[in-house]
């Protein structure tokens, strides 16, 4: 398995308890062929720029360790999902001591 590192921005609009539900979802739907290591809920931060006419919109990081199919799953519905505005997943590197 490898580590990834996911980091999500929701829609400003919807209620803060309804995004840590999806990245909630997100996360158990990481559980079903992976493991999440950790996740961080940053809240709603202003964007440098605007995004589909939006100024800020919820951030949150979330770290686990898959196969690389389960990436291209999750890729896929992100990308399907209205909530999210964007997202990136990010293969870590392995650090041997």
């Amino acid at each position: 398995m490898r580590k990834y590192e996911l980091m999500m921005i929701h829609r400003h609009d919807i209620d803060e308890p309804e995004v840590r539900t999806l990245v909630s979802g997100v996360e158990t739907q990481i559980g079903v062929s992976g493991t999440v290591a950790s996740s961080d809920f940053w809240g709603k931060r202003r964007f440098a720029y605007q995004i589909d006419h939006m100024n800020e919109g919820y951030y949150s990081v979330v770290e686990f360790q898959s196969e690389p199919e389960l990436v291209d799953e999750l890729d896929r519905v992100l990308s399907l999902t209205d909530e999210v505005v964007r997202h990136k997943i990010l293969r870590r590197a392995d650090k041997e001591s």
